[in-house]
């Protein structure tokens, strides 16, 4: 190896413990921590989380011309972290640490940016806490557990001034920005009505059951913020999704915020004024999963304007032609988007325009990543060192989105639809209202 390329991965056999700073040596001159980051300077950057997420930060990791040094890789699963460390080793820069424990991390003032690829519960408790020691976050959707996580994330934001971007990343799509663009400056006439939707063929899940922590799972770390309880078979994994509200946001909050943001994006609305919500569970009726697999939502804006979300998680039938995407109707025409470009047709229907992108970022499968994740982390890294001024997808936008779907959670959980007051987006229901926050584990409670 290069002896100018950083050692990546020392020892790894190591990483299976979490390790103290200074533990192992950092391979990195110490600087003051408030050190101004410039627009050639390396970027030392921690992994948070190694599932099926991690991957798509690959490629951007390994581009050199985005100048990054690995220096953490971490997670509460030995076997996940581990795995994360063989598939990095000598294809990134950065003397790489593997530990169990993210406060490690938080801990070393060497660390600008942290990439939070945990479960729904961590991604708004992780980036307060991150910001708090001083660290930039790339946070992935559902930026939030709650409504209330969305407005600390702002606050916290706007406390500490760190980049916060979020990761809904057809924001940085190039033919969505176009088309989006081009939606505003009146391509198809006054826009009036969005349809969001998703199809995916999940299975069946198992029933969940109590058992013994898995071999190398640091199980209450994993809950971290989350009130703590006993260990459920195949819950850390992924199926925590489906598995009630207590780590899970459901479909709506797993998939629902990027076409939703794409939605809002194009109608150029923030808060909706009343949500109505029909959802249920309707495959597999004897499983695990307990949450509604399929939902049908409507968002109704001030100014007659109207998102609809059409989320069916386990029927693969393609409604309307794609597994995902959102159509925007206008007086004048109408627009089919997704992250493989977008149709332009006239109000005849006669199609006008295609964009045929070669875009190469995933649709439903897990994990996902693509050309479309790259470019919205280059532009996480180019705002940090101040080469960009905007962030696609800052977090007070990122926030209102997944607002939506949290509103729409809000309206199955109770049972009925409800207003909200469309300036600041609180509920006008005292039974919606309820479900505003959540109760923390003691000592993980957040502190603005």
């Amino acid at each position: 190896m290069n002896k100018q390329r950083r050692t990546f991965i020392r020892n790894i056999s190591l990483g299976a413990a979490s390790i103290g700073i200074g533990g192992i040596a950092s391979g990195f001159t110490p600087k003051s921590y408030s050190r101004i980051i410039g627009a050639n300077d390396r970027l030392n950057v921690a992994l948070m989380g190694c599932g099926r997420r991690v991957g798509a930060y690959y490629s951007a990791l390994q581009n050199k011309s985005n100048n990054v040094d690995v220096a953490y890789i971490c997670d509460v699963m030995k076997k996940q972290r581990e795995k994360v460390g063989k598939d990095l080793n000598g294809k990134v820069t950065g003397n790489a640490t593997l530990v169990n424990d993210i406060h490690d991390v938080w801990n070393d003032k060497n660390v600008d940016a942290i990439f939070n690829a945990t479960p729904d519960h961590w991604h708004a408790p992780g980036t307060w806490m991150a910001m708090q020691a001083g660290k930039h976050v790339y946070i992935e959707k559902p930026c939030s557990h709650n409504p209330h996580e969305g407005e600390l994330l702002v606050a916290f934001q706007k406390k500490y001034g760190k980049v916060i971007q979020m990761g809904n990343q057809q924001r940085s799509a190039k033919d969505s920005q176009e088309i989006i663009a081009a939606i505003h400056g009146g391509t198809i006439g006054e826009v009036y009505k969005a349809v969001a939707f998703y199809s995916n063929n999940r299975g069946e899940v198992p029933v969940a059951k109590k058992s013994a922590v898995p071999e190398g799972l640091d199980w209450n770390l994993w809950q971290g913020p989350a009130p703590h309880v006993e260990y459920n078979d195949n819950t850390w994994d992924y199926n925590w999704h489906w598995y009630g509200w207590h780590w899970g946001t459901a479909e709506t909050g797993n998939n629902a915020t990027h076409e939703l943001d794409v939605a809002r994006w194009a109608l150029q609305v923030s808060y909706p004024e009343h949500v109505d919500v029909e959802a249920a569970k309707r495959h597999f009726k004897n499983d695990g999963w307990v949450m509604y697999d399929t939902m049908e939502a409507n968002f109704r804006f001030p100014g007659d304007k109207i998102i609809v979300w059409d989320g069916k998680s386990r029927s693969g039938y393609n409604t309307y032609g794609s597994d995902r995407g959102t159509i925007i109707f206008g007086s004048l025409g109408t627009v089919f988007v997704n992250r493989s470009g977008y149709t332009l047709y006239d109000r005849s229907g006669k199609k006008l325009k295609d964009s045929k992108s070669a875009s190469n970022e995933a649709g439903t499968a897990l994990g996902g990543g693509g050309d479309m994740t790259d470019a919205h982390v280059v532009n996480f890294f180019n705002v940090i060192r101040g080469k960009e001024s905007k962030l696609n997808s800052p977090i007070e936008e990122g926030a209102i989105s997944q607002m939506m779907c949290h509103y729409a959670n809000i309206s199955y959980r109770i049972g009925k639809s409800f207003d909200i007051n469309p300036t600041d987006g609180h509920i006008l229901d005292k039974d919606g209202m309820k479900l505003w926050s959540r109760t923390y584990q003691k000592g993980w409670e957040p502190k603005l």
